[in-house]
């Protein structure tokens, strides 16, 4: 028998769950003239999810009580629709911290102060599903609501929706995103460069290493290219050493060895992208 806990609002309520134990359960007027104790009937929830963590359990209570009923039905609607897109659980804190990110964020803008994210190009080349997603959930504010989500905004919906999906930290997320900012910074101080955002070549670099900086921090990364390092070295040796320079930031930043082979694969990254750039 499922069991009032507490009742949020109109449509969302804390419920005892005899499998799950505490969920949130949801619902249209799901919560109306419900008391702590009633039953409630199987089925009559379209939706509930797990906060298994006492902390964000409460959290989401606190949630409740400062954001509007009406924004929290369109944020269960929208996490409905990521899991039916990408065909996976989300991580429940999303409903928690995405739900007040996002809250807080719409009152800035309706109040007309700015959002600037100095890392949007970054995560947008690296989490391009991710950013489709979070520009039609910002979409679906701006007709509901009658204002206008920025792009900068979009970028930290994605990291949040990249987070839930692969149960990664936000704020290693975050750390990541300004890792391969400052990376590439580097390359472009080290060339004297100001490389074209839209070139293919930045794009390839950009999910290069995003995807490095996964591998070395899970561990995967098992490539030898001994042979491949020497004649790199040989040829093209200012990308070669700015390769070795930034694997030493990556190390010193991610805790974690840097193998050798990434020197391979960043020489050719940075010797494809400084060509473009003097061709053009």
């Amino acid at each position: 028998m499922i069991l009032v806990v507490k009742v949020l609002n109109n449509n969302v309520i804390i419920a005892s769950h005899p499998e799950h134990g505490e969920v949130v359960l949801i619902g249209k007027g799901l919560g109306f003239g419900k008391k702590e104790g009633d039953a409630v009937a199987d089925g009559q929830a379209e939706k509930f999810f797990v906060l298994r963590s006492g902390e964000e359990q409460q959290q989401y209570k606190e949630l409740m009580t400062y954001v509007d009923e009406s924004f929290v039905g369109i944020m269960n609607e929208e996490m409905e629709k990521l899991e039916s897109h990408f065909q996976s659980a989300l991580n429940e804190h999303i409903h928690v911290g995405l739900t007040d990110h996002l809250y807080f964020a719409v009152k800035r803008i309706q109040q007309g102060h700015g959002i600037k994210n100095p890392f949007l190009q970054e995560t947008e080349l690296a989490y391009p599903q991710e950013y489709q997603a979070a520009a039609a959930m910002a979409e679906r504010f701006n007709q509901e609501l009658g204002i206008r989500i920025p792009e900068g905004e979009i970028g930290f919906i994605t990291l949040h929706i990249h987070s839930a999906l692969t149960n990664r930290d936000l704020a290693q997320i975050n750390r990541h995103t300004q890792l391969v900012s400052s990376l590439v910074k580097m390359i472009e101080t080290y060339f004297d460069l100001d490389v074209d955002k839209e070139d293919l070549n930045y794009l390839r670099l950009v999910r290069h290493l995003h995807h490095a900086i996964e591998r070395v921090t899970t561990g995967h990364y098992a490539e030898q290219q001994d042979t491949l390092l020497l004649v790199l070295q040989k040829e093209y040796p200012l990308c070669y050493n700015l390769s070795w320079k930034l694997m030493k930031v990556m190390q010193q930043e991610l805790g974690c060895r840097v193998p050798d082979a990434e020197a391979v694969y960043l020489t050719l990254h940075i010797q494809r992208l400084i060509s473009a750039e003097q061709t053009t």
